[in-house]
């Protein structure tokens, strides 16, 4: 496996973004991976924390190594969305070549300490790491600031924050969500481009799952380098799998029944590289 940074710069000086997918098991993990072989795409495998309490961190980096030595397409394995940095640690020290300290709920300069603190081990272990940077909700110089609003990344905190902590990417909050959409998302593309245009690393959009094509296209013209996707997989998977079940009630064979669910989540993993701009990009 390589370091995700390798394969963020190359989508950021080519224009394009790398679909990162949220594996939880052998399966979703075979079937992203496959994917992305069969399309010549670079790969971002990702993690919670809650998966990796649930699979275990060494049965991870092991899977994640396999489908590198495998595949023969640069693989980068990411823990996404961490508050705990002890498990950050831990995941470097056991294989992880790209971390995310997500301190986005803490006051902006004890996100910088923390964030700078994960830095300096990650990269003297030549791993690279992602944050996350927000605005709180509230009222700011006597202005109220809408829910909206509050939530999406200032661009001018954006640049204060990368030069001070030292990060290798950053996700931007400009109106995407984790999970689905109750109605059609609002991006801040006017937002995402001023960001752009002063920070040089490359950009992440989180909450990609469940967002129009169209849109995800036009966020990745604007700049976003990398687009995060997990409930979209987890959906084709566990659509697949009821419907097998529900049409062959006495199977009890995992290699039957899964194979239908990882067949759903290979398409969606193709049909997202392919709106990020990935393929043939290797």
């Amino acid at each position: 496996m390589i370091s995700s940074k390798e394969i963020l710069i190359k989508a950021r000086d080519g224009s394009y973004a790398v679909a990162a997918f949220n594996i939880h098991n052998l399966e979703t993990l075979k079937s992203v991976a496959q994917a992305a072989a069969d399309l010549n795409a670079p790969l971002i495998l990702q993690t919670t924390p809650g998966t990796v309490r649930h699979a275990g961190l060494k049965y991870l980096a092991a899977m994640a190594n396999a489908a590198s030595q495998e595949n023969g397409i640069p693989i980068a394995l990411h823990l996404d969305h961490a508050e705990d940095v002890g498990l950050i640690k831990e995941c470097i020290d056991g294989g992880y070549t790209s971390v995310m300290y997500d301190g986005s709920k803490l006051p902006f300069e004890r996100n910088i300490a923390v964030t700078r603190e994960t830095v300096e081990y990650a990269h003297a272990r030549g791993v690279q790491v992602e944050a996350e940077l927000g605005r709180l909700g509230g009222r700011e110089e006597n202005i109220d600031v809408s829910d909206y609003e509050s939530s999406l990344t200032d661009p001018e905190a954006a640049v204060q924050f990368a030069e001070e902590t030292g990060i290798d990417s950053l996700a931007v909050a400009i109106g995407t969500a984790h999970g689905l959409y109750k109605g059609t998302p609002k991006l801040d593309y006017e937002r995402l481009k001023q960001i752009k245009s002063r920070v040089e690393i490359p950009l992440v959009l989180h909450g990609a799952s469940d967002v129009p094509d169209e849109m995800i296209i036009k966020a990745v013209d604007c700049g976003i380098n990398k687009i995060n996707i997990a409930t979209d997989i987890k959906i084709a998977f566990v659509n697949a799998l009821r419907q097998y079940l529900a049409e062959h009630p006495d199977e009890n064979d995992p290699r039957k029944y899964f194979s239908t669910a990882m067949d759903a989540v290979k398409q969606v993993a193709e049909h997202k590289i392919g709106i990020a701009g990935c393929k043939n990009k290797a």
